[in-house]
């Protein structure tokens, strides 16, 4: 009964998201209410911790979780509104004749960089687009899209999944990281063949391609590792994303594939300069700079800047500890300085772009909401110890087998959101529990809690919002319930691979 009720608030979220079909925001604000009610009335929590754990997840989720959202949302909406994103668009589709190609091209590799950059949609909508609009069947579109979204989620919107994560469990950004692209490792040097038979419908696909995607995987996967164990989540995709892009069209151009059963007419318009082309993407080029350098790669300017932040006593029950606002050396801090500065070079007056940033602030606001009740939630939970008692029943149910289904918690927890980040803030700490509870060191506790991150990208294929949003891209009708079925095919056994994956990884780390 007691694990019933410390389940209540995500069990209502799964009713009310599937079944009722209720808006998101809506229903996490009543989860967070049901959350209260049971953290005071059957854990005796104080009203005073409860408001403090409120309190918390708000401070949370402002700074820096929606700050990075609005920033790197404001980033992509500014491309918009300047016309840098045609030219982008252009570009990408100059490279081949080739489908294959150019679907490898834009979903993994397009769509890698804007999950980096922005996340929330954007990977699966703008791709897709460009996909239907170049000729590609709108329902293929969005598939590959899907697929090619997967892996790069744990890393969507410049980390911020992954940086939640370590927030939650307080364990080091960079150890997680690192352990999340070991993970995906297999499944991101798959990708891009899966992607590319799903665009023939068979294996006969692969003809031609075999150096295409294993170069597209490589280049993919091995920046990301690099960036994950040496800076942290925060560039990780986006570096492998752009050597990815850079890799396909250098392949492209030294050996172009011409195969008359995946050509396509062209769609080279006017030719690009290289001037034009980095004016398009100086928003991108800056924000990798500023990230990049005021990392922890370049101690002086990491240090310097870290002086700037500020301790905050908000939670003061036990293991409570003071939340730490940084001022300056934060990525939605430095995305909108990069964005300001190149959407000025790109002509847009400050008017405009604070226009344009508060119509953004305006488009965000339910998700504002809900990403705010959901971490709120999730405190209120974890201080009560109604997420302790779920990691006791569930270590006692699976025992020491416990990390096999670690990612799929993961993948539930954005299939019911729609988010990363939001599936990190309900089950990380559990994860964390469930592993100390099994006798996991702190290694394999912080591989377990990986796990959360590497299962949220394939709760990201099957999520309703992510398909809606798949499906509105095309604006075909009905189109939902086939992407969900042919979703559902990929999902299955990447889930069940990463629970051997996670599982045996901890036994190794004992």
């Amino acid at each position: 009964m007691m694990f019933l009720l410390a389940l209540s608030p995500i069990l209502w979220l799964v009713i009310a998201l599937s079944v009722i079909k209720m808006a998101p925001w809506k229903a996490c604000l009543i989860a967070l209410v049901i959350s209260l009610a049971a953290g005071m009335g059957v854990w005796q929590m104080e009203s005073v911790r409860a408001v403090e754990s409120v309190l918390e997840g708000l401070a949370l989720a402002c700074w820096p979780i929606l700050l990075v959202i609005v920033a790197a949302i404001f980033t992509y909406n500014l491309t918009l509104e300047t016309k840098a994103m045609d030219t982008i668009k252009e570009m990408l589709t100059s490279v081949s004749h080739d489908r294959r190609v150019l679907i490898l091209l834009i979903a993994w590799g397009f769509g890698g960089f804007l999950e980096g950059m922005a996340g929330f949609g954007t990977a699966v909508a703008v791709p897709a687009g460009m996909l239907a609009g170049i000729g590609v069947n709108p329902i293929l579109s969005v598939s590959v899209c899907l697929i090619a979204n997967s892996v790069p989620t744990a890393y969507g919107s410049i980390g911020i999944p992954l940086v939640t994560l370590g927030n939650v469990t307080a364990i080091d950004t960079v150890h997680l990281a690192t352990y999340t692209s070991l993970q995906l490792g297999v499944l991101t040097l798959i990708c891009p063949w899966l992607i590319v038979i799903v665009t023939g419908g068979s294996l006969k696909a692969l003809r031609g391609m075999t150096v295409m995607c294993l170069g597209a995987g490589l280049a993919f996967f091995l920046p990301e590792l690099a960036l994950s164990m040496f800076v942290g989540p925060e560039l990780a995709v986006v570096a492998g994303a752009i050597l990815t892009m850079g890799t396909i069209v250098v392949l492209a151009k030294k050996f172009p594939i011409d195969d008359p059963e995946f050509a396509m007419p062209s769609h080279a318009g006017a030719k690009i300069t290289t001037a034009q082309a980095i004016n398009a993407c100086l928003p991108f080029i800056l924000i990798f700079i500023f990230l990049l350098f005021t990392s922890k790669l370049v101690p002086p300017i990491n240090q310097f800047l870290m002086q700037f932040k500020s301790s905050v006593p908000i939670y003061n029950g036990e293991g409570g500890v003071p939340y730490t606002f940084v001022w300056i050396n934060t990525p939605g801090v430095l995305i909108l300085l990069a964005a300001f500065i190149a959407g000025s070079k790109q002509g847009a007056s400050f008017g405009q772009m604070m226009k344009l940033l508060g119509k953004t602030i305006n488009g965000l606001k339910f998700t504002m909401i809900t990403i705010i009740a959901v971490i709120a939630t999730a405190k209120v939970m974890g201080y009560s110890g109604m997420t302790n008692q779920i990691a006791d029943t569930a270590v006692a149910a699976t025992g020491t087998a416990y990390p096999c289904i670690a990612a799929f918690l993961g993948s539930v927890g954005t299939y019911i959101t729609g988010s990363a980040t939001s599936s990190c803030v309900l089950f990380g700490k559990l994860q964390v529990m469930a592993s100390q509870a099994i006798g996991a060191s702190e290694s394999a506790q912080a591989w377990v809690a990986a796990a959360n991150a590497t299962g949220a990208c394939a709760g990201k294929m099957i999520s309703p919002l992510t398909i809606a949003i798949g499906s509105a891209a095309i604006g075909v009708k009905g189109a939902d319930a086939k992407l969900l079925a042919f979703a559902v095919k990929i999902y299955i056994p990447f889930v069940i691979f990463m629970g051997a994956v996670v599982y045996f990884g901890q036994a190794l780390l004992g």
